[in-house]
């Protein structure tokens, strides 16, 4: 009965798609914003000819296997073909440098917001401009590539994010949700557009450079949630299903980044409320009810998918270095012959941290794969150190690993705090804290406030991008009134609030970290790229 329920209301299901630092994933939902099914594809960025990036053919190869993936285990739940949800929305990684020619043709590789290769345009931008430019946003690898005389600047037709990217081929629209423009270049919430002022002066630098264009010329149009940003065409068709079951005239939601869709999916998009997406990168949001009385290197002034001012502390390292850690324990079981999940693996880890010493035992890790730019560092490169005093054992060195992944985002905590910025409540999510209370509890201790996990929280940006596709036709709503009460309302929560004890042996753990800071200084310069 169910199977029929869903054959003959396939057109009330919504798919959420996210390309995340390592991993696509999709998921469709019902009415009753229900996961009916989900699909994934593994990928990974790559650092070529001075750049993190991924390749062209990645990009639409990943999501094509993600989509199919998502295609199949529908079909598998319910042994129907997916060919007509009634809405689709594409969200990815913030930030970044796309750029397109006439012929909508790459005009140079996809630069994600992992690259630290714009600080003399971010040097000259932000005091320029009177707003913190980041080194990952859009306008800043625009203007660095203008400093730089790149060949390519001449034949920009284009500029988008790689959620614009994906959006554009599949819908023809060169359109933005509001969120991911943000991460492009400063928004005036008053009129949900980018700020007049700053594109004024952007295009004075424009016309000094002798670029063959204007702000408005390239940038992608900005749409608010809720917003229709077009139909799906029979070549994005083609496109996204080359089998070519799924039907054309499907409707989109603005194309969302990453943290967007993160406050979405934990319903954080109140003012005063707040929220922290863990994955390769970090970072943690809070709905300002208030500008900030000036503008901090350490902290991005985004927005939520509504518009709402966000003032956001982004890290480029979380959890890379735990995951490669835990390759090492995968390599040894098959060398072993052991037959181990590797959610298993992750939950007998993380779980047995809690027999760990509450400063770690004395062993210091920095996690940074990539440059830091909170901490100053335009390069990473990963560290462990121990003395022959540290208690060096599995609990403390995994603890050591959890501690390092929440240090720097505590590092620009510390700035909201002095601001008197009031946090409602904060929620978290992100792979790493499906093991229960683990994460969740250092994440806590590191921010010395009470954090919220609920029960999808392993799922977070495909099924905010998801719930966002959904609210374009509920849109006479306010979208903190419609997840509030359509989609959270009977949410199983989990709160956890860290001891005294363990809040204290993290702050003894920050001092650690934050003089182990100058060994990585050290090692940048004796590991050479």
């Amino acid at each position: 009965m169910y199977k029929k329920d869903i054959f003959m209301t396939q057109n009330k299901t919504y798919i959420g798609i996210e390309l995340g630092s390592t991993r696509i994933k999709a998921v469709l939902i019902d009415e009753s914003n229900r996961i009916l099914a989900s699909g994934i594809h593994d990928w990974e960025n790559k650092f070529t000819k001075g750049y993190w990036t991924y390749g062209e053919k990645d990009i639409i190869g990943g999501l094509q296997s993600c989509y199919k993936n998502l295609k199949e285990n529908f079909y598998k739940n319910y042994g129907i073909i997916l060919t007509s949800p009634k809405s689709i929305g594409i969200s990815a990684m913030m930030h970044g440098y796309i750029v397109l020619d006439k012929n909508d043709k790459f005009l140079t590789p996809f630069r994600t917001w992992r690259n630290t290769s714009t600080k003399e345009a971010v040097e000259f931008l932000s005091p320029y401009l009177n707003f913190n430019i980041p080194q990952r946003w859009s306008i800043a690898h625009l203007y660095q590539a203008i400093l730089n005389k790149e060949k390519h600047i001449n034949q920009i037709e284009f500029i988008t994010t790689l959620a614009g990217y994906i959006h554009f081929i599949l819908t023809g629209e060169k359109v933005i949700g509001i969120g991911d423009a943000s991460g492009m270049f400063p928004i005036d919430p008053s009129i949900q557009n980018y700020d007049q002022e700053m594109m004024n002066k952007t295009n004075i630098l424009f016309k000094k450079a002798k670029v063959p264009f204007t702000f408005q010329s390239i940038f992608p149009k900005v749409l608010v949630a809720g917003d229709q940003a077009g139909v799906l065409t029979k070549a994005g068709a083609l496109i996204l299903d080359p089998h070519g079951d799924l039907k054309p005239g499907i409707f989109f939601a603005p194309p969302e980044g990453d943290a967007g869709t993160g406050m979405v999916a934990t319903n954080a998009v109140e003012f005063n409320t707040g929220n922290v997406s863990a994955g390769t990168s970090i970072f943690g949001m809070v709905v300002l009810s208030k500008p900030l009385s000036r503008w901090y290197k350490e902290i991005d002034v985004v927005t939520t998918p509504n518009g709402l001012l966000v003032a956001m502390i982004h890290c480029n390292n979380c959890s890379t270095d735990i995951n490669k850690w835990m390759d090492i324990f995968k390599e040894y079981n098959r060398l072993m012959g052991f037959k181990v999940q590797e959610f298993q693996l992750f939950k007998k880890i993380l779980t047995n941290t809690s027999k760990a010493d509450l400063d770690g035992g004395s062993i210091f890790s920095c996690n940074y794969y990539s440059g830091e730019p909170i901490t100053n560092f335009y390069e990473g490169r990963p560290m462990l150190v121990y003395h022959s005093n540290s208690k060096f054992n599995l609990p403390n060195l995994f603890k050591t690993f959890l501690y390092s992944s929440f240090a720097t985002l505590t590092i620009g905590f510390e700035l909201l705090k002095k601001e008197k910025i009031k946090i409602s409540s904060i929620v978290a999510h992100g792979g790493i804290f499906k093991t229960k209370y683990i994460a969740q509890t250092v994440l806590s201790a590191a921010l010395n406030t009470k954090i919220i996990v609920n029960e999808n929280a392993s799922e977070g940006g495909p099924y905010g991008m998801a719930l966002l596709t959904k609210y374009i036709f509920h849109n006479k709503t306010k979208l903190p009134t419609f997840l509030s009460n359509d989609v959270f309302k009977h949410s199983k929560l989990i709160e956890t609030m860290a001891t005294t004890n363990e809040i204290l042996g993290f702050k003894k753990y920050m001092k650690l970290f934050k003089n182990g800071l100058l060994l990585e200084q050290k090692a940048i310069e004796l590991f050479k790229l």
